[in-house]
C-alpha cells in the first residue's frame, strides 16, 4: 500500500499546542498548580524532540555502531535520573540497582528482539535499534518507578511485620518476600492494562504511526503485538532485577532492618 505521509508545518504545530495552551489554563482554572509543569515540560518536549530529530538525522547517515551505542548509554543515564526525580524516598544505592537493572533488563531484551526475532542487519542498524530501545527504556521507567516506590512503602507499612519475622527466625529473603511480590504485581499493573485494553479500547502509538506512514495494517498490528511482548518482558526483568539488588540494601549487616 503505496500512502502519502502527510507533513506537518511548523504552523500546524504551534496550532496543535493550542491544546496544551488550553490544559495549562483548566489546571490554573482548577488551581491544581500544575500550570507551570505543563508549561516547562511542553517546551522541553519541543526542544528535546528537535535536538533528537537532528541528532538521529546524522547518526542514520553515520551508519556506525559508536555512536549508536553511546545514544543508549546516555538514553539510560536520563531515564535513571528522571526515575530518581519522580522517587521521594530512596533504597540505598538507588542509582547503582536502578542503572544497573535498566542496563541489563532493557538492553538484554532489545538486543534479543532485535537480533533474534527481527535479524537485524547490522545488529546496530540505528532505524531500528534507536526507536525500539526508547520504547523499552521510556515503559521500564514507569514500571521501575513503581517498583522503587511500591517496595520503599511497603517496608515501612510492613517493619513490624518484617521484624516479627526476623525474631522468629525467618531469613531476610524469606521476611522481605511479601513486600517484593507486592512491588513486582503493582510494576507490572500499567502492562497488564495495557495489553487487556489494546485493540478495543485503544490504538497504540507505534501502530497507529506505522498505519500513518503507509504500512499494511497487518504488518503494523504483528509489530504492535512483538513489541508489546518486549516492553512487558522489559518490565518484568528491570523489575525483577530492582528487586533483588535492592532489597537487601534495607537490611543491616546482622540481619535486621535499617532504622532509617
Amino acid at each position: 500500500m503505496n500512502a502519502t505521509i502527510i507533513d506537518l508545518s511548523l504552523w500546524d504545530l504551534v496550532t496543535v499546542y493550542g491544546l496544551l495552551l488550553m490544559s495549562i489554563g483548566l489546571a490554573h482554572l482548577l488551581k491544581a498548580g500544575q500550570s507551570k509543569d505543563l508549561f516547562w515540560s511542553g517546551l522541553r518536549m519541543f526542544v528535546q524532540l528537535l535536538i533528537v530529530g537532528y541528532v538521529l538525522h546524522l547518526v542514520f547517515a553515520l551508519q556506525s555502531a559508536l555512536p549508536v551505542l553511546l545514544i543508549l548509554v546516555i538514553m539510560i543515564g536520563f531515564a535513571v535520573q528522571t526515575i530518581g526525580a519522580r522517587v521521594q524516598k530512596k533504597m540505598p544505592n538507588f542509582y547503582w540497582v536502578v542503572g544497573a537493572a535498566l542496563f541489563f533488563g532493557c538492553g538484554g531484551v532489545t538486543f534479543f528482539f532485535c537480533t533474534l526475532v527481527i535479524g537485524l542487519q547490522p545488529w546496530y542498524d540505528p532505524r531500528y535499534l534507536i526507536p525500539l530501545a526508547g520504547m523499552v527504556i521510556g515503559n521500564s521507567m514507569t514500571g521501575a518507578s513503581l517498583a522503587v516506590e511500591r517496595l520503599a512503602a511497603e517496608f515501612r507499612e510492613r517493619r513490624e511485620e518484617i521484624e516479627t519475622a526476623l525474631c522468629l527466625g525467618s531469613s531476610v529473603q524469606l521476611a522481605a518476600e511479601p513486600v517484593v511480590s507486592s512491588a513486582f504485581r503493582a510494576a507490572l499493573i500499567p502492562s497488564v492494562n495495557a495489553m487487556a485494553a489494546m485493540g478495543l479500547v485503544f490504538l497504540p502509538g507505534m501502530m497507529t504511526g506505522q498505519i500513518l506512514s503507509g504500512t499494511e495494517p497487518m504488518i503494523a498490528v504483528k509489530y504492535q503485538i512483538a513489541i508489546m511482548c518486549v516492553i512487558t518482558g522489559s518490565v518484568a526483568l528491570t523489575t525483577f532485577l530492582i528487586l533483588r539488588l535492592g532489597y537487601r540494601s534495607y537490611f543491616t549487616s546482622y540481619q535486621s532492618l535499617r532504622e532509617d
